[in-house]
């Protein structure tokens, strides 16, 4: 009978050093880090000179004269508030911003609910429908200021004339008007497209099961998609808001900030390249940019609020 006998046990290692998985912290800056040459990249180009142009704004700082520059802290800011050019930029910029929205809007889903038909050619439509918002927007407004616009050889006052009727000058009668429509028609394909993404999203077992239950296009428009586009409107309302308060192409280009024309962008421009008002005309900027954030931090919200929706949906 042979004895077996039984290997001890290996004793464990103690001097082999222990390899522990990289820590949250770790992990999180080895994904951030491929991101980090651009965040570098954006702080450089918009938050160096925006925090520049604050600075300056407490300045009373004039181009002109750089050896008399002093620190007046916030007068500018109640040079800005309180003189009544400034104050009534601000009301065109409101009009102008609040006229070409709505129009856009307006517009933009009557052709969203058109192209979201089937017919012959639709792709050819939409892709002419969305070519003005891809016009340069200076090249645009000379578009409109010399081919519609001239009182002598435009467009509109060619039809007028071709079935008698008068011969109005466009710009010098209703100036704010002509900036209105050559930024609507720009501005139209793009809430053309975000509606039009919104239409394509819906539900269509529940419009089909509405018409089965008897309801007619109306009735699904105002109850059911209407009620599904309100983000879409939304979204496309501040995203809009936020660009046409900062437009400078249009004025410039077509009325050059004459009769009653001028937004709040055009009178910075004015207190800065023409008045050589360094601190005054940051103090304005400032002014836009804040006004801009907020819009955008609004739509930033709109957005959050879709993609929630979108992945609930999912």
């Amino acid at each position: 009978m042979t004895a077996t006998t039984t290997a001890p046990s290996a004793a464990p290692d103690h001097t082999r050093p222990t390899v522990r998985p990289p820590s949250n912290r770790l992990r999180a800056w080895a994904t951030r880090a491929p991101l980090l040459p651009a965040l570098v990249f954006m702080i450089v180009v918009t938050q160096l000179p925006f925090v520049a142009t604050l600075v300056i704004s407490f300045f009373d700082w004039n181009a002109l004269y750089p050896d008399a520059r002093s620190f007046t802290g916030l007068a500018n800011y109640g040079d800005v508030l309180g003189d009544p050019a400034l104050r009534k930029s601000v009301w065109t910029t409101i009009l102008l911003t609040v006229a070409v929205v709505l129009a856009s809007l307006v517009l933009g889903l009557a052709l969203a609910l058109l192209l979201d038909r089937k017919f012959k050619g639709r792709g050819v439509v939409r892709t002419l429908l969305i070519a003005p918002f891809l016009v340069v927007p200076v090249a645009a407004a000379l578009l409109w200021k010399h081919v519609l616009y001239n009182p002598e050889y435009g467009l509109l006052n060619g039809l007028l004339h071709y079935v008698g009727g008068p011969q109005p000058d466009w710009i010098s009668n209703t100036p704010l008007l002509a900036v209105e429509a050559s930024l609507v028609w720009q501005w139209t394909p793009f809430m053309m497209l975000i509606l039009l993404a919104g239409l394509q999203s819906r539900d269509q077992q529940q419009i089909e099961a509405a018409r089965v239950d008897g309801a007619g296009d109306w009735q699904i428009f105002v109850h059911l998609t209407l009620p599904h586009l309100r983000r879409y409107l939304e979204l496309g309302a501040l995203l809009g808001s936020i660009y046409i308060v900062q437009n400078f192409d249009a004025v410039f280009t077509i009325t050059s900030g004459g009769l009653g024309t001028a937004n709040l962008p055009y009178t910075v421009y004015q207190s800065f390249y023409q008045a050589h008002e360094n601190g005054l005309a940051s103090a304005a900027g400032v002014l836009v940019v804040i006004g801009s954030i907020i819009i955008a931090t609004f739509a930033l919200r709109v957005v959050s609020s879709l993609f929630r929706e979108e992945v609930g949906r999912a």
